[in-house]
């Protein structure tokens, strides 16, 4: 069983076929897929599927923590599996995300709450640019 799908069991949720296979596109993604594109690749494996169950499936693991829901300045959510702390640069070009991990940047946010009085309990960085051309 994937962490993922042991996750959710720890939450109580029932483990359907259906709900295996989603769990399993999400997963295995590296690009932060919309719901229609869960929905194509989960059909893949399964064809009963529907978009309606893909949809209540990413709204249940949303509201539960378990994805994070990113909008990138897209009409569309794009979701991701919630499993590790790191930050986002999308090329506003091709929609390329790029995550990373910077401790320099870990270091500041907490300078900069605890400088105004707070503790930092949660935070999402997403940088947006274009890459650069060779001669620019």
């Amino acid at each position: 069983m994937g962490s993922l799908e042991q996750k959710c069991v720890d939450a109580g949720l029932k483990m359907t076929g259906q709900r295996r296979t989603i769990l399993r596109v999400l997963s295995e993604s590296d690009d932060h897929p919309s719901v229609e594109t869960v929905y194509e690749r989960a059909r893949e494996a399964d064809s009963s599927i529907s978009i309606a169950t893909v949809y209540r499936t990413l709204n249940l693991l949303d509201d539960l923590n378990l994805v994070q829901r990113h909008d990138f300045n897209e009409p569309h959510s794009r979701f991701e599996v919630n499993m590790e702390h790191h930050h986002h640069l999308v090329d506003l070009e091709s929609g390329e995300v790029i995550e990373f991990q910077n401790e320099e940047i870990e270091h500041l946010k907490v300078k900069i709450a605890k400088e105004l009085g707070f503790e930092l309990l949660d935070h999402r960085l997403e940088l947006y640019g274009r890459k650069i051309k060779s001669g620019e």
